[in-house]
């Protein structure tokens, strides 16, 4: 079922749950308190500055790195409890993607997908339509280490998307992009989207943010400061743009909670 842009979410229906998020590193919390919830067919677009937390949250809901408190359930399934089914469901695209510089593009398309128990044939034509969406086709039988960054993270997005993942998490997937890249991710993603995928997508770039969508959470000293539809963060702004939004809710100061040794 495709989430509803302008409805509530619920975390009984979420694909994505986090509750009470929390990573400390040397006794500071880099992410604290934090609660998501992205609905299946849902764009969710995390913002912040550098440092904010992005990247940590992603990492923690990917399994790749330890909360220091909270649960997070992806697909339905707990992280920490059931592993195997949490993988099987989750697709993953970090902004450094982890190609292998002899394999080709080709070859690592089919490493992520038998890795994922993906049929051959079914494997095949899912890579084939995703690079030529992404215009890779010419360059799949290249060495990865030929590659520029950009068209190392097409090559990754289209492996994991080839495994037909009920869950994406993106971080900053239009750096090293080009401008007619970006477009053809954004489709991409808007046809994810409808086939009820549920995407988390952590950007910095707010244009892309605010067209592409459902709903932005603006993350700030590790808590998320706002949260709602693009039209409904400009309209508490009092009708201001998605920039005015962003810069005012990450313009406040970042004051410890009683939890955090700062705090002392």
């Amino acid at each position: 079922m495709s989430a509803d842009p302008g409805g509530s979410p619920r975390a009984s229906d979420a694909a994505i749950l986090a509750t009470d998020l929390g990573r400390q590193f040397d006794g500071r919390w880099a992410v604290r308190h934090l609660h998501l919830a992205v609905q299946p067919g849902e764009i969710y677009g995390f913002l912040g500055q550098n440092g904010a937390g992005k990247t940590t949250t992603i990492r923690m809901l990917a399994g790749l790195l330890r909360p220091s408190a909270g649960v997070v359930r992806i697909g339905g399934h707990d992280l920490h409890s059931d592993r195997r089914a949490v993988q099987q469901c989750l697709g993953v695209v970090l902004d450094t993607p982890p190609l292998y510089d002899h394999l080709t593009g080709r070859q690592h398309g089919a490493l992520v997908g038998n890795l994922w128990g993906v049929p051959r044939e079914l494997r095949d034509r899912r890579l084939a339509a995703l690079c030529d969406a992404l215009q890779l086709t010419e360059q799949l039988d290249e060495p990865c280490r030929s590659y520029s960054h950009g068209t190392r993270k097409k090559v990754h997005l289209a492996a994991v998307l080839a495994t037909n993942p009920r869950v994406l998490l993106l971080d900053e997937p239009t750096t090293g992009l080009d401008p007619l890249s970006v477009r053809r991710l954004k489709d991409l993603l808007r046809a994810e989207s409808q086939r009820g995928t549920a995407i988390l997508c952590s950007t910095h770039v707010l244009e892309t943010a605010e067209v592409l969508c459902h709903r932005l959470g603006i993350l700030h000293g590790g808590t998320l400061r706002a949260e709602g539809l693009p039209a409904e963060l400009r309209a508490a702004a009092g009708g201001a743009s998605l920039e005015d939004v962003f810069l005012q809710a990450t313009a406040a100061p970042i004051e410890p909670r009683a939890d955090d040794p700062a705090a002392r």
